[in-house]
């Protein structure tokens, strides 16, 4: 991802120093689907490929793609397209699609300790140095996947996603961690993707609760350090209501 840097006055404590701030990069990029001008985005410019095809299953514009091309700014996807393609703009300000998603269907389980190895994963070098990105994490077979930093959250999500797509992962296995928060709009890109386990470091809004809800996916917010909260489908978690130091036998 590229960064930049401007000079800045900082002040702690009520002393003003001048720096050199690392700074994120947004940049544009246009959306191709099916070689017909889908929209155009505002991300970061890395994972590109991943951001395509993910965006695309995430919308529910299709459950695959056939084929992700990236021509300098312009991200070309083909795809079988199902459903709607009535466009609508997010709570976050970016476009998305109004198709309601289906149930997820997924066998998958955790324990606590999965959620805190889950949430430790989030934060990224780039988050720490601007504060300016979000994070997204994929897990698959209990292990880290795939990693995104973008000026987005919902393009995190995408693009992690998308990683899974492109390599063929089985997303009713995967778990999302993120930083941002959880809106109708990013439960929903889960929904569409199939994932059914959402871990995320920030809150929900009754709208992202109600849609997991719906969809079969557990929803687990506020998790940052030695706690966090679960929404739905807590049946997921195998241990959560075992105490450390309880007998497990």
């Amino acid at each position: 991802m590229n960064l930049s840097h401007h000079p800045g006055i900082q002040v702690r404590e009520g002393i003003a120093v001048e720096i050199d701030d690392t700074i994120a990069v947004e940049s544009r990029f246009r959306l191709y689907l099916n070689d017909q001008l889908f929209s155009e985005m505002i991300a970061s410019d890395d994972q590109l490929k991943e951001l395509g095809a993910g965006f695309v299953v995430c919308e529910g514009l299709a459950d695959e793609i056939d084929s992700v091309e990236v021509r300098g700014t312009d991200i070309r996807v083909t795809a079988k397209l199902q459903g709607p393609m009535d466009k609508e703009i997010r709570s976050s300000g970016c476009i998305g699609v109004k198709n309601p998603p289906g149930k997820v269907h997924s066998a998958l389980s955790l324990e606590k300790d999965d959620i805190y190895r889950i949430t430790r994963e989030i934060e990224t070098d780039l988050w720490r140095k601007t504060g300016g990105v979000h994070c997204s994490v994929l897990f698959h077979g209990g292990e880290l996947v795939a990693k995104s930093s973008d000026v987005g959250r919902h393009n995190t999500v995408d693009k992690v996603i998308g990683y899974a797509i492109l390599h063929g992962i089985d997303r009713s296995s995967c778990i999302v961690g993120c930083t941002g928060r959880q809106p109708a709009g990013m439960v929903g890109k889960c929904a569409h993707a199939g994932v059914p386990v959402i871990v995320s470091r920030a809150a929900s809004t009754d709208q992202g609760i109600a849609a997991a809800d719906v969809a079969g996916i557990t929803l687990i917010c506020f998790s940052r350090g030695p706690r966090f909260t679960v929404y739905t489908h807590p049946e997921r978690i195998r241990d959560l209501y075992r105490r450390s130091g309880d007998d497990t036998t």
